[in-house]
């Protein structure tokens, strides 16, 4: 790990951080999920985005795994990697440019499964979203693209740091498309978490997809919890159901035989009314409770365009809302946690609820 790329300068004056909470908290306690690290603030899924939301109060922080073509898993949103780092600038790797069909979607762009390790690292990763976050692109180029161990190495020496046991919730991105390349991403993610001491029981540790598939096949290995995300529509990857039906009273059930926690968007807990202000609160919660899952739904972010109408301020669609408030809508309904781009709005929230 560079200097550099450990690197995480303070971002103002943070909200004092959150108190950790052992495993299987209180329910009246919710837990600040730093989604992608601190994106709202720095390029996401870096070390130093890491290190801020850790630094902001956040209790987990989440890195989604890909794998290079050295089956080595690293932190990107996506294997194609056009978007958040500078590939597409180096006239090196202009030939493996390529369009693939990933889950079904052709897409267009560089893949980590045509790098080694050490040709990733020669990379340095952008803000995905330059036009809504341009201070972001302030640390354009700074940083690296971190490997799941460096991730958790952050992950301890923070822990020490802040006198708190940092949580950790990886997702598997695209586990089927990494599967059929002979690049399974299950068995060197729980090799890692056993290394760092980390799958057992108790630890502070949720595994998270959007294939119910993938969970089930390492729930036997697994000794951490499992937490599956559905989207607002569609279904998983090669799967006869839709997220809608996982989400029904019977659906929930039956998750609930191999999962432990359920990462809905948001808007399948309070949806959007049809002039896209906030609606009324579904029964997810309440349903997923009575099956015994958790519910951290995705993603608060402050800028306007991504909050319901009745909570934007002003016209300029990437200047902040009324985030704060909205957040605290949703913590009402009894949700368990939730997965944000500003982990200082999610502690501030929690407190002011």
């Amino acid at each position: 790990m560079g200097a550099v790329a450990a690197a995480a300068p303070a971002l103002g004056t943070a909200v004092a951080p959150a108190v950790a909470h052992a495993h299987g908290h209180d329910t009246k306690t919710t837990e600040v999920f730093g989604h992608r690290g601190a994106s709202g603030y720095r390029p996401e899924h870096t070390l130093a985005s890491y290190e801020l939301a850790a630094r902001l109060g956040a209790d987990y922080l989440e890195p989604d795994l890909v794998s290079t073509k050295d089956h080595v898993l690293v932190c990107r949103h996506e294997p194609e990697i056009g978007g958040t780092t500078d590939v597409a600038t180096r006239p090196e790797f202009a030939a493996r440019k390529k369009t693939v069909l990933l889950d079904g979607i052709s897409v267009t762009g560089w893949f980590t499964e045509d790098f080694t390790l050490a040709e990733l690292k020669t990379l340095r990763a952008i803000e995905r979203l330059p036009a809504v976050r341009q201070r972001n692109t302030l640390y354009d180029g700074l940083f690296e693209v971190p490997t799941f161990e460096e991730f958790l190495a952050l992950r301890g020496k923070l822990s020490k740091e802040l006198d708190r046991d940092l949580g950790v919730i990886p997702e598997t991105k695209h586990p089927t498309y990494f599967r059929r390349l002979g690049l399974e991403l299950e068995t060197p993610l729980l090799r890692s978490l056993d290394r760092a001491g980390l799958n057992r029981r108790g630890a502070r540790v949720w595994i998270q997809s959007f294939e119910a598939a993938n969970l089930k096949a390492i729930r036997s290995k697994a000794r951490v919890n499992l937490v599956f995300l559905t989207s607002a529509a569609g279904s998983p990857f090669n799967d006869t159901r839709t997220y809608a039906d996982y989400l029904t009273p019977a659906g929930l059930k039956e998750l609930s035989g191999y999962v432990d926690g359920i990462g809905p968007d948001k808007s399948q807990v309070i949806p959007r009314n049809a002039d896209a202000t906030l609606g009324t609160p579904t029964s997810l919660v309440k349903d997923a409770h009575t099956a015994g899952l958790k519910v951290v739904p995705y993603t608060f972010r402050a800028e306007n365009q991504f909050l319901p109408a009745d909570y934007r301020v002003g016209t300029d669609p990437n200047a902040y809302g009324r985030a704060i408030a909205e957040q605290i809508t949703f913590l009402k309904t009894g949700i368990d946690g939730l997965f944000t781009d500003q982990s200082d709005i999610g502690v501030l929230a929690r407190k002011l609820r």
